[in-house]
């Protein structure tokens, strides 16, 4: 049970023979012998041959809920690893076996859903689907398999199975429906109704588990050994595909699936509520998948034209910057090398290295920005450090992005289709990569020109929604400080609000730049900056002003200096703390005898509340959106998210109706103790909707 518990799951059977229990586990069968058993269980063709398909007719197939033949209860059969053979799978292949299923389906509370395919690419082709409404029962609808004429086409299956599957009001389940539902909406068809996956549900329990693989949980939980999909179509170079297989293995492999996703269903609900995060994965984590499956699907345009423009343009902005670097130092230098780059500015320039690293001293970002910070315009050498860090942010937007984003483009629709990961991030923020979509510079105008290429279909504008101030409208309601509560209730720019006390002029005279320095400000004091990270962060201000600021700052929100304790406190009780939605972080830095660590740890107990906690209205937000598309039947596409920014795609015409749509459905995404903003742009291009 502790290992169990652990997950350490290759070493169970070991711990169950060495500690010698009453029942002891049968022998785990050869893969072949195994296979064997299968097959001599549920009556299909001997293994040995080459099946020619099924040869007797498969019985009509038994639709009741409640069958004297479906497996015990788990409970019953602790001491054993069972597998398919104790279960009852069969597929569906006549019209009337298709009809019957459709109304049985209908009439359940939960789905378990799962499909088949020639691959795990885009382009893979859809082989079948299973389903599972009862622990150890399960059927397959097959697509595509080596003898057609023994079931189906996918165009008479889908007809059939497309309202039910498209039905939101049927509750859903799987694991990982997110392909699912990326299969289906190449076949037409928009999975919904996804009210759990096992996939977020285990990594939201544990994310430090080893696998969150089918396989691995169905072994971890249910103490099941599942078919691996080698005894089928083999592995390395001689490995088959799915439409391959012979209709009565895959039946039993197909329908095991779905029948064990229905398990973990059972086994890790009473779990998830156990831990406060039962609605997170009902209302959040499960549905977003298919929401993420559309916007992979979706794509957004993007202008190689007007990259490669951008591209060439900065070439010769590198060049100009090369000769600029080495006129200002002197002499000639391979400005790529950070070997020959350390050597001009601490040998020859005569800077000082405080920063080591394995393989010399260091040049990062860190470095050339305080080097920077001393640059005296009187002097053209001390203006190195500065157009270094140009050289580099321009050679990255060349290499990283620019080049990038243009291979990245499907030759057939011209659109990116990057890929986004719901919970790889500890806040538990979206992730994109092939491309990464995330990290595109915005803060930097040449950053920002990138957003030009990426544009809307002929007739249609792009919506870009994001909140505003959200993490500081969750710290006033976390927080619950008077003073900002306030302000936000009154409708103030908190940015603004606190620039004019830091620059001592009135708010309806701070400029861009003071609020940017404000919001600076803001954010570090939040997330635990020191004095000397303040001080560093904004130009001519000392440590002693910035301790000051910090302390006054303090004074006049107290709830904010009470709340930052209480995360802190929490995570030293806990080991970990929990944002709005119950999404969990652990915080083992917190304990650390180094003091270090300690501070990182106190600074992640604070982050992760409120970045977690803006990760979940964000998510929450893509969910009501989507459903609003959905219920509305809106001609409205979601194709990307960017931290706190929806991209949609809409017809020009219903522009400006559709973005208050969006904005009133990111609005009430979560109930705060302030008013959430949302706030909309429109416009052909990424750059120009801002």
């Amino acid at each position: 049970p502790v290992f169990r518990d652990l997950g350490f799951n290759r070493y169970q059977e070991e711990a169950r023979r060495l500690a010698a229990v009453e029942q002891e586990t049968p022998p785990h069968p050869t893969p072949q012998a195994a296979k064997e058993r299968v097959h001599e269980t549920h009556g299909l063709p001997p293994i040995a041959g080459e099946s020619k398909g099924i040869d007797t007719p498969i019985a009509a197939v038994d639709l009741e809920e409640d069958s004297e033949q479906s497996a015990p209860p788990f409970e019953e059969r602790v001491g054993e690893v069972e597998t398919a053979a104790t279960g009852s799978y069969e597929a569906i292949t006549t019209r009337e076996q298709l009809d019957a299923l459709v109304s049985v389906l209908r009439a359940q509370t939960m789905v378990s859903v799962d499909t088949e395919t020639t691959g795990l690419g885009r382009d893979a082709d859809l082989c079948g689907l299973s389903f599972s409404w009862r622990p150890g029962h399960g059927v397959y609808v097959p697509v595509l398999s080596p003898h057609p004429q023994e079931h189906l086409d996918t165009a008479t299956v889908l007809a059939a199975l497309k309202p039910l599957l498209e039905d939101a009001a049927l509750p859903k389940c799987g694991h990982n429906l997110k392909f699912d539902t990326l299969v289906l909406l190449r076949e037409g068809v928009h999975l919904r109704g996804v009210a759990f996956d096992s996939l977020p549900a285990s990594i939201l329990l544990d994310p430090a588990q080893s696998s969150h693989k089918l396989d691995n949980l169905a072994f971890a939980h249910l103490r099941y050994r599942m078919i691996p999909i080698s005894d089928l179509i083999g592995s390395a170079a001689d490995q088959g595909s799915m439409d391959q297989v012979p209709l009565p293995a895959a039946t039993v492999y197909a329908a095991e699936d779905t029948d064990i996703a229905l398990r973990l269903f059972h086994a890790l609900t009473p779990e998830l509520e156990a831990h406060g995060l039962a609605a997170l994965v009902r209302e959040i984590e499960a549905p977003l998948g298919c929401v993420l499956a559309e916007m992979e699907t979706n794509g957004i345009l993007c202008d190689p034209v007007e990259l490669r423009r951008q591209g060439e343009a900065l070439k010769e902005r590198v060049e100009e910057l090369r000769k600029e670097v080495q006129a200002a130092a002197g002499f000639e230098f391979q400005v790529e090398s950070t070997t020959q780059l350390a050597a001009a500015l601490f040998d020859r320039l005569g800077y000082s290295s405080a920063k080591k690293t394995k393989t010399g001293r260091s040049t990062d970002i860190t470095v050339l920005e305080k080097l920077a910070a001393t640059e005296d315009r009187s002097d053209p050498k001390t203006s190195v450090p500065r157009l270094v860090i140009e050289y580099r942010q321009l050679t990255k937007l060349i290499s990283t992005y620019l080049n990038n984003l243009i291979a990245s483009i499907h030759p057939e629709d011209g659109r990116i289709h990057s890929t986004f990961h719901q919970l790889v991030t500890a806040t538990g923020r979206l992730a994109s990569h092939n491309p990464n979509l995330q990290n595109i510079p915005v803060r930097s105008e040449t950053g920002r020109q990138i957003r030009k290429a990426f544009h809307a279909a002929p007739g249609h504008l792009l919506l870009c929604a994001d909140y505003s101030q959200i993490e500081l409208r969750l710290l006033a309601h976390l927080s619950q400080d008077a003073a900002l509560l306030e302000a936000f209730e009154r409708g103030q720019d908190i940015h603004t609000t606190v620039a004019g006390e830091v620059f001592g002029v009135a708010p309806e005279t701070v400029t861009k730049e003071q609020r940017a320095r404000a919001k600076t400000i803001n954010f570090g004091i939040i997330y635990g900056i020191t004095p000397y990270g303040l001080a560093r962060r904004i130009e001519g201000m000392d440590v002693a002003t910035a301790m000051e600021l910090i302390a006054q700052y303090k004074r006049r929100f107290p709830g904010i200096e009470r709340f930052l304790q209480q995360c802190v406190r929490e995570a030293l009780e806990q080991g970990y703390v929990c944002t709005l939605s119950g999404r969990r972080r652990a915080i083992p830095e917190i304990d650390s005898p180094n003091r270090n660590l300690r501070n990182l740890g106190e600074r992640l107990a604070i982050n992760s509340v409120v970045q977690g906690s803006a990760a979940d209205l964000i998510k929450a937000a893509m969910v009501n959106v989507q459903q609003r598309i959905d219920r509305d039947r809106l001609p409205l596409k979601m194709l990307l998210q960017i931290h706190d920014e929806l991209v949609l795609e809409t017809p020009e015409a219903h522009a400006q109706e559709y973005a208050a749509l969006v904005c009133a459905e990111m609005e009430r995404a979560m109930t705060l103790s302030v008013p959430l903003r949302a706030e909309a742009g429109i416009g052909y291009d990424w750059l120009s909707a801002h």
